[in-house]
């Protein structure tokens, strides 16, 4: 009965946008995605989360605001991650629905429109499903499947191939992610975890529009290991058959041994051999021990129940001087300050 309730009339849209250092997309980014809700025709705000960002991102931001009640931004005290910024607008969005993008145009916002649509024939969450990564370099891809093939093998839940952050939620979705209030997050599990009627809608990426993407091979790295330990136990059972099979070596090593000394008199043990032999089991010593303190750090993160994020500035937007929106607002926008 509420899918058949859904009218384009009665939805708020909030655009919720994590920036971190990205003012020089800013611009590019307002005048392509105001055009595009406005002519839906539909209530919307577009919220812009900071990360902490430490070039002209903020007063960007601030300058359409001047001109632009839709426009509000939450800057952090320092960068968080983009996980938490998600989460910060997540708990703040005043709309009935929203849609995550990023700031750098790779997610285009003409696809907005095929969101909404899907999301009045009923569906709970819409995501973005890249069609290619050709905006990505091969070791990345290679790595990038990877991680799938292995969250897929023994993760929790089941990651859609291709989909990302872009996606829209309906406000019963965004109301049980805020109730998720984990340290290490990883969201595009948490969507995967909710649950709720879903669907993907194919959309190439395109190039940044300007400046370089935050994410390099280290980041990339914590990113998948924070998502596997997240959502599978996998990683500390496996030292348990690690464990097993070492032993089972050491067993059938020390008949070995016992037989030659039977058949051949007494062996004298090779110094390489001890060597070699205790510093591999040295290092699965190590290895476990690391794993088993990467779980135990993040339940030290989570019981400390520190605030995922700090705010440090809140902007809202206002009424522009002509009272009604135009392009020449957003020019002018562009020159003032």
């Amino acid at each position: 009965m509420e899918d058949k309730m859904r009218t384009i009339e009665k939805l708020f849209l909030t655009l919720i946008i994590p920036v971190f250092n990205e003012g020089t997309n800013i611009e590019r980014l307002v005048m392509r995605l105001a055009p595009i809700v406005e002519k839906m025709k539909i209530q919307y705000e577009i919220l812009f989360i900071d990360d902490g960002s430490s070039d002209d991102t903020l007063s960007s931001i601030k300058q359409f605001a001047a001109f632009d009640p839709h426009i509000r931004a939450i800057s952090f005290s320092r960068n968080f991650g983009k996980d938490i910024a998600i989460a910060a607008g997540l708990e703040n969005t005043k709309g009935n629905a929203a849609i995550l993008m990023d700031a750098d145009l790779q997610h285009p916002p003409e696809i907005i429109e095929t969101f909404v649509v899907k999301w009045l024939e009923g569906y709970d969450m819409v995501y973005g499903q890249r069609v290619d990564r050709a905006a990505d370099g091969h070791i990345r891809r290679a790595l990038t499947h990877s991680f799938y093939h292995l969250f897929e093998r023994f993760g929790e839940v089941k990651l859609p191939d291709g989909a990302g952050d872009f996606r829209l939620l309906d406000r019963k979705v965004i109301d049980v992610i805020r109730q998720m209030p984990e340290r290490a997050r990883f969201s595009k599990g948490l969507y995967a975890w909710v649950g709720f009627k879903s669907v993907g809608v194919p959309f190439e990426v395109a190039h940044r529009a300007a400046g370089l993407s935050k994410w390099n091979f280290r980041k990339l790295f914590r990113f998948a290991f924070d998502g596997i330990t997240s959502f599978s136990s996998a990683p500390l059972k496996v030292w348990t058959f690690i464990g097993v099979i070492v032993s089972a070596i050491a067993f059938i090593y020390a008949l070995i041994v016992i037989f030659k000394t039977l058949v051949f008199g007494t062996d004298v043990p090779g110094f390489p051999s001890l060597i070699v032999s205790v510093m591999m089991l040295s290092g699965i010593q190590l290895m476990s021990l690391g794993i088993l303190g990467e779980y135990i750090s993040r339940i030290f993160a989570e019981v400390k129940r520190r605030p995922l994020y700090v705010v440090a500035e809140v902007v809202e937007g206002s009424v522009s001087p002509t009272g009604i929106l135009k392009k020449d607002d957003y020019e002018q926008a562009t020159k003032t300050g």
